[in-house]
């Protein structure tokens, strides 16, 4: 029995878009894109606070996470961000999780490319998630890179393997901003769903070791990571700039409400 998507409900945070959808919804939104016969790619996006931060230096960024089809809240700071803005953001949705529920639910018509991660990591992903769900099409991998003069050799790989969505690990922001310099190209071959998805072949082909489930639900995954890739660090300081604007910005909904109450 087919499922129904919810309707979008979308919010903002700090000016980035962020929908309301928990994992089960964002698949069935894909699933339901991919059965549709309305032609066109749509572009996924997976929020976290360091995706906010550099929106906000980065105009190009922030139109492309403004247009994007779908916002998952991948980073527990993006679901705790959101209560404290009163904002309904329940549930995290993170790129590695998108990719493992869309392998093990198949839905017609899904057939994936992995495009990037360091050379072979890719194609062991591919082996995990293929033994795990012998019902995944995955029908491709390539490492490639976001160079523009290289996005050739990467067409011709997507010629041959026909995807339906393409699931692209160059890190952001690179990676959405390469979707949506070649959407038009990527859209003429067939692709019906492009997402950034980070360093989640890293953890699908084990190269990475996740955080336990545990540690991921008390919402300590970014520390694990950092213990683990300590080189990581300068990607962490993103972390407290967020932390002080979200404060911020609750400090100004605050006064708002007391002016209108008064």
């Amino acid at each position: 029995m087919m499922q129904t998507p919810q309707a979008r409900i979308r919010y903002e945070i700090l000016n980035v878009p962020v929908d309301a959808v928990d994992l089960h919804g964002a698949i069935d939104r894909m699933a339901a894109w991919l059965r549709s016969p309305e032609p066109g790619l749509r572009h996924v996006v997976t929020v976290n606070p360091e995706f906010v931060i550099a929106a906000r230096r980065n105009p190009a960024f922030r139109e492309v996470l403004g247009n994007a089809s779908l916002a998952t809240a991948d980073g527990i700071g993006i679901v705790i961000a959101g209560r404290m803005l009163s904002l309904p953001i329940r549930d995290r949705v993170a790129g590695v999780d998108l990719v493992d529920g869309l392998a093990a639910r198949s839905p017609e018509n899904c057939r994936m490319f992995f495009l990037g991660a360091a050379q072979g990591v890719a194609s062991e992903a591919k082996k995990v998630l293929e033994q795990r769900y012998p019902d995944a099409q995955i029908v491709g991998t390539y490492a490639g890179a976001p160079d523009d003069e290289l996005f050739g050799m990467i067409e011709r790989q997507l010629v041959d393997a026909r995807p339906t969505v393409l699931l692209v690990a160059f890190g952001h922001p690179r990676q959405d901003l390469w979707i949506n310099r070649h959407r038009e190209r990527l859209d003429a071959h067939g692709i019906l769903i492009a997402v950034g998805v980070g360093g989640t072949f890293d953890y699908l082909s084990g190269r990475v070791p996740r955080a336990p489930y545990l540690v991921r639900r008390l919402g300590f995954e970014w520390l694990f990571r950092l213990a683990r890739q300590p080189q990581r660090w300068r990607r962490q300081l993103a972390l407290p700039i967020f932390v002080i604007l979200i404060l911020r910005e609750r400090f100004r909904q605050g006064r708002r409400r007391n002016l209108e109450t008064s």
